[in-house]
């Protein structure tokens, strides 16, 4: 199909080009794929011109095909096919299809075990993004990568793109979404990529011996972000930093923590068309429809004494980072809090295993639903009374958010964005937003849990503090301003 049957997008003072491995509403398997929904329309009502480039995953639908073209990689070739669907004005997405790549069972894993070639796998997808751009003559003031698997963007604008005109005066920004994926393969994936070995050295991509693709955005990129101020800098200590804090502390000047925001117009319980009754800050009567419906949804007594006791909700992966170790510390004396708990989520199969066992042992308090259902969890965030997130450590976070515009009082630990992101109700006052404790310990978790069941009793009390949560202002329009000054920085300094 020829080069005009694009439609053409508006000429605004600035342009960026997005590459990601999922994005909304074409392929999802955590936050990554929700920033990469909401932060592109945001920017474009900010008068930027956005293209977001991920993979054309087996059960993607849409797009129109623009041409298919043929890519080197590491001298073999692949067979590319360029889709496009113009979301908006200045919101364009890049659909690139390789099936031998992309048309898989999984996005990244079967099994819980890596492909063998993903490195060929998101080397490709830069490669294609970046062709694109070079194919049609879109000269991109930014390329914004996000997380290892677009970590070759900056990399490959600095080497085999160096002297390409269209980007000639491109930034590159590199967005670390979480530092515990670090795209680590063995070094002789180098020439493979089209890369060269002098590469393999401490200000490249050499990582114990290995290259990491997350190094080489770290290194290469003009500016780098993270998803919370308080991560940006816990990321650089040993503690939370995955043996990367020295690298980090080495940009330290180029890094920046902006917090995620949240599409307020799909959570926005006045209009959110998955729940069975609507409800706002100054009329809560909808909120306990919807907690009578979760806990039918779950076969659970919907009854006035089952109404009065807290929801306690939970939407996660199932893994340690989440907390789940510490809840396995309290497991049996969940049913003795006062509260009743609706899980959502899947994981690793011990905590899954955990939720049923606890389900079956008390189906009156506790339920489990394994899996993933975007209804049920606007429902969830809509019925429970708190939400519990005990991450051992947390980038951002976005449940807490939308459990905050829900007026759903989150329980946390004072980590990343969380710590950013919630006020702790002895501590903040009248500011108070949630319950928010500090060491990782079961012992903590299990009084919060008190805690908050206790002031859940004080009808007063909580009315002010459900108020309070829920006129937090988390939008993407805030944060997108935020991302826009780095983009102008990063344009006056690209590297």
């Amino acid at each position: 199909m020829p080069t005009s049957s694009l439609m053409p997008l508006p000429t605004p003072s600035r342009s960026v080009l997005m590459i990601a491995s999922e994005a909304l509403p074409f392929s999802k398997t955590g936050g990554l794929a929700d920033v990469l929904g909401a932060l592109p329309p945001a920017l474009a009502q900010l008068g930027w011109n956005v293209t977001v480039a991920v993979p054309r995953y087996r059960g993607t639908t849409g797009g129109q095909l623009l041409e298919r073209v043929t890519l080197p990689l590491g001298g073999t070739r692949a067979d590319v096919g360029f889709y496009t669907v113009d979301v908006a004005e200045r919101h364009r997405v890049l659909l690139v299809d390789e099936p031998s790549l992309f048309d898989r069972a999984q996005l990244y894993s079967e099994g819980g075990v890596d492909y063998p070639d993903n490195a060929r796998r998101f080397a490709l997808l830069v490669r294609a993004a970046l062709e694109y751009a070079v194919r049609h003559n879109h000269t991109f003031d930014i390329v914004h990568a996000h997380d290892w698997q677009a970590g070759l963007a900056p990399v490959y604008l600095r080497t085999l793109y160096a002297s390409t005109p269209v980007f000639a005066t491109t930034a590159s920004v590199f967005t670390i979404h979480n530092l515990a994926y670090q795209g680590v393969f063995e070094q002789d994936w180098l020439p493979r990529l089209d890369l060269p070995w002098s590469l393999l050295e401490q200000d490249g991509l050499e990582f114990w011996g290995r290259i990491s693709l997350l190094k080489g955005g770290i290194n290469f990129s003009s500016m780098i972000t993270t998803v919370s101020p308080r991560y940006a800098r816990e990321i650089q200590t040993a503690a939370f930093g995955f043996g990367f804090d020295g690298i980090l502390r080495h940009r330290a000047s180029r890094l920046v923590g902006i917090l995620n925001g949240i599409d307020a117009q799909q959570w926005n319980p006045e209009t959110d068309t998955f729940l069975p009754a609507r409800f706002s800050a100054s009329d809560r009567a909808g909120k306990r429809e919807c907690k009578a419906a979760v806990l039918r949804e779950y076969g659970l007594s919907s009854d006035e004494a089952a109404l009065d006791r807290p929801l306690v909700g939970m939407i996660s992966r199932m893994v340690d980072q989440k907390g789940l170790d510490l809840i396995a510390g309290i497991a049996h004396e969940l049913p003795n809090l006062g509260a009743t708990f609706v899980v959502l989520g899947t994981g690793d199969a011990r905590y899954q295993e955990m939720w049923r066992r606890l389900a079956a042992e008390h189906p009156d308090t506790i339920a489990v639903r394994i899996g993933f259902d975007e209804g049920l969890a606007h429902r969830i965030e809509a019925g429970a009374d708190l939400f519990m997130m005990p991450s051992q450590f947390e980038p951002c976070g976005l449940n807490q958010m939308y459990s905050l515009r829900y007026g759903t009082i989150p329980i946390v630990r004072r980590v990343g964005g969380l710590a950013d992101t919630v006020k702790d109700y002895d501590e903040a006052g009248a500011d108070a937003t949630g319950f928010v404790f500090d060491d990782y310990t079961p012992e903590q978790l299990r009084r919060s849990l008190r805690r908050a069941v206790d002031i859940y009793r004080d009808t007063a009390r909580w009315t002010i503090l459900q108020r309070t949560a829920m006129a937090e202002d988390h939008s993407w329009d805030r944060s997108a301003r935020e991302y826009v000054k780095i983009y102008e920085q990063a344009l006056g300094s690209r590297f």
